[in-house]
């Protein structure tokens, strides 16, 4: 008798489990990094809402990014043609600008840095879900 045949999809099941942890790992070291439950005393409603958005944008690219990797091509399959390229800007540019506000040059006008990232945060998240949904509306 074959004793794997009670766990045939175990392949399926340790990926599942694998991109969870991934997501949690990753989720964590942003939290860390980001510290919002600091808040900036000078800018604390843009700081706040910098962070948070970037938090949530982060937490929606990784679960969209884990569900497509559960479709059987792959990432390619879900962001296909100008959605891939659209796909890989919404990737990058939040990520710089959380990064680039530590840089002096954006100390004088760190304010309206933060609340323009913001909008890009929240921008990126709805073209992720949008994007997403539209895939699976295709099928």
């Amino acid at each position: 008798m074959n004793e794997t045949a009670g766990v045939s999809n175990f392949p399926d099941i340790r990926n599942f489990v694998v991109g969870a942890f991934f997501i949690i790992i990753v989720f964590s070291i942003a939290y860390a990094y980001l510290k919002p439950h600091r808040v900036h005393k000078e800018y604390p409603v843009s700081t706040l809402l910098l962070k948070l958005s970037y938090l949530v944008y982060l937490l929606t690219l990784l679960v969209i990014v884990f569900l497509s990797s559960l479709v059987q091509p792959g990432l390619s399959a879900v962001f296909y043609e100008i959605q891939f390229f659209a796909f890989l800007l919404i990737l990058f540019v939040p990520t710089i600008g959380i990064f680039a506000r530590k840089m002096g040059h954006f100390r004088k006008k760190r304010e309206s840095f933060y609340y323009f990232f913001t909008l890009v945060n929240i921008l990126s998240t709805a073209a992720l879900i949008v994007m997403y949904i539209l895939y699976i509306l295709s099928k």
